[in-house]
């Protein structure tokens, strides 16, 4: 399961559409909702950025919904702090829990419900590209947009070897598993540094595997790029141009507008 989203990629109804074009349309609906000053532009930006994942590349949405419990967690202990934290307007809620005093107010309630929105925005836009274009073609894009060969490079680099730290850890951790190295907190212990360890000779291993390799098949210092997508058409041009309009449009519109 550790490539998942990369198989899902490559399923993907909108996998063979240009790649620039689906960059353009993530990173545009980034910026926007990180640019928008009520939590009314983001939330649009998250509902269709959700709408077109799932209805339009087709993504399953039992998996995209268990993809969005990840981020949730995070943005909801986040908006929970600035909740009361933060002040200003008046008082929604209050209680007190011994000494302290927790106190909700317009205010902070507005800028945790903006806090929450911008997140949901950003990670349905950042799912959008993940789940709809192969990092392969990513790589390709970049080397197109010439960016420095060293940089790309390692970029594959890393990418390649977060799975490899993957499957070595699991294939680790289910061997321990096998053999009760955590059945109790003491053993746990011990075997999580065990796994820590064993996973580093191994990268280690493999990288040393990995440049023998490559010298096999004469690398001369510079990773082969795959073929670029064919370019989008005048309407798939015409209808992100379209929808990043709209997105600015409402963001511009609700920009004096809060939820308390």
């Amino acid at each position: 399961m550790e490539n998942i989203l990369e198989d899902h990629a490559h399923r993907s109804a909108l996998r063979h559409l240009d790649t620039r074009l689906k960059l353009l349309v993530g990173g545009g609906a980034i910026l926007l909702g990180l640019l928008s000053p009520s939590p009314l532009g983001p939330a649009f930006i998250a509902a269709t950025m959700a709408a077109i994942t799932v209805g339009v590349a087709r993504t399953p949405i039992r998996f995209y919904a268990h993809l969005l419990t990840i981020p949730l967690s995070f943005a909801t202990i986040s908006a929970a702090v600035i909740l009361f934290l933060s002040g200003g307007g008046e008082t929604l809620w209050a209680a007190a829990i011994g000494p302290l005093t927790l106190t909700a107010t317009t205010g902070s309630a507005n800028l945790a419900a903006l806090i929450l929105a911008r997140t949901f925005s950003g990670m349905c836009a950042l799912f959008f590209i993940a789940l709809t274009t192969p990092m392969a073609e990513i790589f390709t894009v970049m080397r197109s947009l010439r960016l420095p060969r060293e940089f790309v490079d390692l970029s594959m680099l890393i990418y390649h070897f977060i799975f490899v730290l993957i499957g070595e850890a699991v294939a680790t951790r289910n061997a321990q598993e096998m053999r009760h190295g955590y059945v109790s907190f003491t053993n746990a212990i011990a075997s999580f540094a065990m796994l820590a360890g064993m996973l580093f000779v191994r990268a280690w291993e493999k990288g040393e595997e990995l440049i023998v390799a490559m010298d096999a098949r004469c690398y001369d210092g510079v990773f082969a790029a795959g073929e670029e997508t064919e370019g989008a058409s005048r309407r798939q041009i015409a209808l992100v141009a379209a929808y990043l309009c709209l997105c600015t449009a409402v963001a511009i519109a609700a920009r004096g507008a809060t939820i308390f």
